[in-house]
């Protein structure tokens, strides 16, 4: 009886290991195939597969659109309740759509779900000739707003995401935008998880399965054309961890969902070995502090809210402005950490011009050992509180991520 207990084992695990044999077999040889994971908090990429290989974003190009929209409605530009023109152009976009006519006028409100649980390409007309008065003149503001955030390979031609030949991305910058949809705008992220929503009496339906069947999964877009395979960006939460995977080129919904689960299953797996290693940075689900340099170097940000576990061997000063100063304000502007220290000087001087009107003491640039890897931190310190505070929302509103820091003599 042993035995043949132990045989079926045996025979399960030889079934399970021939299948993930199969599936990576599948997903090496997809040309379309792109994949990223990476802690949505510190940055460290924990799986990248062709992450800066040029794909179609398809309608993951909707959440970009979304952006702006949010980005709009925090200006002060539209409202829940403003009314959007449809024109015949909008009208007129393929499946999938709400079947808006021309003369319809479609509120904001209406708008959002419309684009995250239909996926609806007429919306995002709509949408795109409200904000950029044309679509093509809003594909080049949704470019100029991609190359703000770091997205250095993107361009975007349309709203939706419908075939454009020059309409692409990669699964690192489509990363890198979905941290900064839940960074900059998180009164505005539950949209993501809505299910359905009914317009002009009829009810549509999520394509994203995510948030049904994976636990911890809350949100993010699905996308598909024939060009780029079945892609899904996606953001999910487990204990204080939270993950942010991107999947392009899926040959089905089915499988790409399927390989979304086992990379965050190996993602949460692989951030809590990290955790055991550097007990210090585990931070809560949902504070999103990352820098897109951080993801962009794969390179682990410490935290700040805690004690950083970190070994500080050397730290050099460069002037920010010609401002002399007496005792530590005991404020900083952490600016991201990087692989050399030309680069987070370069980085952090940007910071500073960026910030000409606002009396900054100094730049430093620390090397510290994070992981067992040596990596250069860039600061501006000799801040007080509120300005730094001031200094990272304003470098935040020009694309430039960052973290207010209190300095504690380390």
């Amino acid at each position: 009886m042993f035995a043949v207990k132990n045989a079926g084992k045996t025979g399960f695990l030889f079934l399970a290991v021939l299948l993930m044999y199969s599936l990576f077999n599948q997903v090496q040889a997809n040309p379309r195939y792109a994949s990223i994971v990476l802690d949505a908090d510190s940055g460290e990429v924990l799986h990248a597969s062709n992450a800066d290989a040029t794909r179609y974003p398809a309608s993951l190009t909707k959440m970009m659109t979304l952006y702006m929209l949010f980005e709009a409605m925090d200006k002060g530009l539209m409202t829940l309740d403003t009314a959007m023109p449809v024109s015949a152009h909008a009208a007129s976009m393929p499946q999938t759509n709400i079947s808006l006519k021309a003369g319809d006028r479609l509120k904001v409100r209406d708008a959002i779900p419309a684009l995250i649980v239909r996926s609806a390409n007429d919306v995002a007309a709509v949408v795109a000739e409200a904000l950029g008065g044309t679509e093509s003149g809003f594909g080049r503001m949704m470019t100029e707003k991609a190359k703000a955030m770091k997205m250095t390979a993107t361009t975007f031609r349309n709203a939706s995401g419908l075939p454009n030949a020059a309409q692409t991305s990669t699964a690192r910058d489509l990363a890198i935008l979905s941290v900064r949809l839940m960074k900059d705008f998180p009164q505005h992220y539950h949209y993501f998880s809505t299910q359905s929503f009914t317009y002009k009496g009829r009810t549509y339906n999520s394509h994203n399965r995510m948030v049904r069947n994976y636990p911890g999964v809350d949100g993010m877009k699905t996308g598909y054309i024939r060009a780029s395979g079945f892609n899904v960006a996606t953001s999910a939460a487990k204990g204080e961890r939270r993950l942010i995977g991107v999947v392009m080129g899926g040959q089905t919904a089915q499988s790409r969902d399927a390989h979304m689960a086992s990379l965050l299953d190996r993602g949460f797996e692989r951030a809590t070995q990290l955790a055991r290693v550097s007990p210090e940075a585990v931070k809560p689900a949902g504070k999103l502090v990352v820098s897109t340099d951080t993801v962009r170097q794969v390179a682990r940000q410490e935290p700040v809210t805690r004690a950083p576990a970190v070994l500080q061997r050397t730290s050099q000063t460069f002037p920010a402005q010609q401002v002399m100063i007496t005792g530590e304000l005991g404020w900083a502007v952490q600016i991201g950490s990087f692989r050399v220290p030309e680069q987070a000087r370069d980085r952090a001087s940007d910071a500073a011009q960026r910030l000409d009107d606002i009396d900054l003491a100094q730049i430093t640039v620390s090397e510290v050992e994070i992981s067992n890897r040596k990596l250069f931190r860039a600061r501006l310190v000799g801040l007080q509180e509120n300005q730094a505070k001031n200094a990272c929302q304003r470098l935040s509103r020009q694309g430039m991520d960052c973290l207010v820091v209190k300095l504690t003599g380390s």
